[in-house]
């Protein structure tokens, strides 16, 4: 299927794409329309974070992202953690939200925003913010799922010591081979 978005992507539409092509449409190809624009996207696209559409830009229903997670009932641990972020991300941009120093979500939607814009400014495409954003988003992910496995299950990750974070990261590497 073909979607369309507005251009400049970040944070939330940027977790969108990733969103679609990881979890909804692994064959979705994007475009992007100029903010300002938007009515010039081909009607037969489906639109994401458009104003007035099924999926609209962040609002009082939330934002694009977990619009996507309640129409396509992607129910998943991992998923509703990265939810979470960006809501706290779009937060801290609209409404000058700072997380608390125990606020694990709030932290990782700030450091995840200063990337984001970081490759805004650095890539000259959508195309390739895209390209340049996705591996991050993975990461969370993985991050997420192994953490959710590991705290469900009641299992404790290693403690590091002076050899660095080698058991730890060896046995979440096995936690998420196991789970895929």
């Amino acid at each position: 299927m073909k979607w369309v978005t507005r251009d400049y992507v970040h944070l939330d539409r940027m977790a969108c794409i990733w969103l679609i092509k990881r979890f909804v449409d692994r064959q979705a190809t994007f475009s992007f329309v100029p903010w300002g624009q938007e009515n010039s996207r081909a009607p037969e696209d489906i639109a994401f974070s458009i104003p007035q559409t099924e999926l609209s830009p962040h609002d009082e229903g939330g934002t694009t992202f977990q619009k996507i997670l309640r129409k396509y009932q992607l129910h998943d641990h991992a998923l509703e953690e990265l939810a979470g972020v960006i809501q706290k991300g779009v937060d801290h941009v609209l409404h000058g939200y700072c997380p608390s120093k125990e606020d694990t979500q709030g932290q990782i939607a700030v450091g995840l925003l200063a990337v984001s814009e970081g490759m805004m400014m650095s890539k000259l495409t959508d195309a390739d913010i895209v390209i340049a954003n996705t591996p991050i988003y993975d990461a969370l992910y993985d991050n997420f799922k192994v953490h959710g496995i590991v705290k469900r299950s009641g299992q404790s990750i290693p403690k590091n010591n002076a050899l660095g974070p080698t058991l730890a990261t060896q046995y979440l590497r096995t936690i998420l081979q196991e789970n895929p």
